[in-house]
């Protein structure tokens, strides 16, 4: 697995080869997913975006974020205040880019998705910002 080697020990429910990985994603995909990559800002049309519905991991199709719990946060990146529940994501420390930060992944496949930040000061119920990358997500609309 090519995600950042000092990152969990975790065992995933969804593993594949890199060469699986590979073959199902786009470069880009790959890129951000499995090796924890991030997509330019403002390139998702997934930061703007009103559809109600259900955000899924574009790995494993496992349902990570509502569409409820999305703000604009004008940071350039899909963000939520709070994922479909704790045990979606797996939270793991990163010191990479000189700084520490907080890594998400998708807990079914280990998939990177991006990083939460705390005290922002965003008026949302956690004070919690879940800036994720568009590319890692597909969006499953429901019907209001």
């Amino acid at each position: 697995m090519t995600i950042n080697p000092m990152k969990s020990d975790k065992t995933y429910d969804v593993t594949k080869s890199d060469d699986q990985w590979r073959a199902e994603l786009s470069p880009q995909e790959y890129q951000v997913l499995r090796q924890a990559g991030t997509e330019r800002p403002f390139s998702s049309p997934y930061e703007t975006d009103e559809t109600v519905g259900v955000y899924r991991c574009r790995g494993c199709g496992s349902e990570l974020f509502r569409s409820e719990h999305k703000f604009d946060a004008h940071c350039g990146w899909p963000a939520f205040y709070t994922p479909l529940a704790a045990d979606r994501v797996e939270l793991i420390e990163d010191r990479s880019m000189f700084t520490t930060r907080t890594e998400v992944r998708c807990a079914t496949c280990g998939s990177h998705l991006g990083h939460v930040f705390s005290g922002e000061g965003y008026p949302t119920p956690t004070n919690d910002r879940y800036c994720i990358n568009g590319v890692s997500l597909t969006l499953e609309p429901v019907d209001g």
